[in-house]
């Protein structure tokens, strides 16, 4: 009796080991995903002609219709990085679904292996528990060492049997890594989105402001551009809009991004066009706290009180967030971070917006440039140093227009994701955002 239930219970294990290879993702159509491809190619093909004309347009002499004609195509390559955004968003939903799917049965897997190890182990104890007398004296000679290479197979199936778990185990944490990556994209990719959708606002605005104070007449729009060269005294009496460090002037901001410039030889105005890209100089620093609860990373909305799943990378950037505001004498379950979107993490920290985990990478250079320790990432001055020294370290201490733009990119998606097209329109609002106050600067410095 004991040789058959060991027979087969060896069965169930090659038949568990034996469904492991069998195929795990469930494939999008082939027509989809080409149908897909095409229309984001499409897309891309006219942003690129519309960032022409842009080009074109600022290289000619300034005038009303120009003027309105770049806000013309400042508007429609906005639009079409919505759409954009709204195709890349299909692609990865359906590569989402696909690691979910994956992830649910390379689980399965594991479970039956899991099972059937348990079995094979219960049935090792039991024969391993009868003495070998025992074995001698119940059972004819004949039986008793084919009970005997029974066990062995047994033996041999188990060891068989652990390095088949590990495989599975290593096969479901590779696609949970991979369905990781996949959200971060896709809440990148919403991030776009909505900074696309505030350029379209923006610009609209302008655009109506502009003809509604000309009047379509080129002579007053002439006048208004004269009287803009004489506006130092109002940019220096402009506000930041610093939320947690305090209001500061334009010139005091302006003075913490040259201080900063000098520590890193990043321009002022880049540093500060990735602060108004981030969070609108400070204005959006998150609206979520920690609470742990029921696991850790989980939180919820300030105002709200909605509860949110990982506001912050529960394994990743917890410990560090802790240690941040113990250093800093706050309590970490009233500092509001960023919330995070459908998917991925929230948990970035102040006007720069930067993880626990990377702010612990730069708190020592950070003190040692500021002459703050420990370092603040809710202080206005030192979010600054703490921009303008990525961006340095991004590549944008090079001073090229490429270099900072490709710099801003690597701040938002890390470098290696930072050539991916859906992100461009990142890159694009910092070096905008950075040509306007390059104008306010050079206006204070008398250029």
């Amino acid at each position: 009796m004991r040789t058959h239930s060991a027979v087969f219970f060896i069965a169930i294990l090659f038949a568990v080991a034996g469904f492991a290879a069998a195929p795990v993702f469930a494939q999008t159509s082939v027509e989809e995903r080409a149908a897909l491809q095409a229309q984001l190619d499409q897309i891309e093909k006219d942003i690129a002609n519309n960032q022409g004309t842009l080009s074109t347009l600022q290289a000619q002499r300034t005038t009303l219709e120009r003027d309105i004609k770049i806000l013309d195509n400042k508007i429609r390559i906005a639009q079409l990085n919505i759409k954009q955004s709204d195709v890349k968003l299909t692609q990865l939903k359906g590569n989402i679904t696909e690691k979910q799917k994956s992830i649910v049965q390379v689980d399965a897997k594991v479970a039956r292996s899991e099972a059937s190890l348990a079995q094979l182990l219960r049935r090792t104890r039991e024969i391993d528990d009868i003495s070998l007398t025992q074995l001698a004296l119940g059972e004819s000679l004949e039986q008793f060492f084919q009970d005997i290479d029974d066990f062995q197979s047994i033996q041999k199936s188990l060891g068989e049997s652990f390095v088949e778990m590990a495989a599975l185990r290593e096969d479901l944490s590779g696609h949970k890594a991979a369905l990781e990556e996949k959200e971060d994209e896709a809440q990148k990719v919403r991030q776009v989105q909505v900074l696309a959708k505030q350029a379209v606002l923006e610009d609209e605005k302008k655009k109506k402001s502009i003809l509604t104070a000309t009047k379509g007449q080129e002579k007053t729009y002439q006048q208004l551009i004269a009287e803009k060269k004489k506006q130092a005294a109002a940019i220096r009496a402009a506000l930041f809009g610093l939320r947690d460090s305090g209001a500061i002037p334009f010139g005091t901001a302006y003075q913490y991004a040259k201080e900063a410039e000098k520590q890193t030889v990043v321009r002022a105005a880049v540093t500060l066009g990735v602060l108004r890209q981030e969070t609108n100089l400070g204005e959006n620093v998150g609206q979520c706290l920690l609470t742990n609860s029921p696991d850790k990373g989980d939180g919820k909305g300030k105002n709200t009180g909605r509860a949110f799943n990982q506001v912050m990378k529960g394994s990743r950037d917890v410990d560090p967030f802790m240690a941040i505001t113990a250093e800093l004498g706050l309590d970490p379950f009233a500092q509001v971070v960023s919330c995070p979107q459908s998917s991925g993490y929230g948990g970035a920290m102040g006007p720069a917006q930067f993880i626990p985990s990377t702010w612990m990478l730069y708190k020592d250079r950070l003190a040692s440039i500021t002459g703050q320790s420990p370092p603040d990432p809710w202080s206005a001055r030192t979010a600054i140093f703490a921009t303008a020294l990525l961006m340095a370290d991004n590549g944008a201490d090079k001073g090229t227009r490429a270099s900072e733009r490709l710099a801003a990119l690597r701040y938002f998606a890390g470098w290696a994701n930072a050539g991916k097209s859906a992100y461009a329109f990142y890159g694009n609002g910092v070096m905008g955002y950075a040509d306007e106050y390059q104008a306010d600067i050079d206006i204070l410095e008398g250029k």
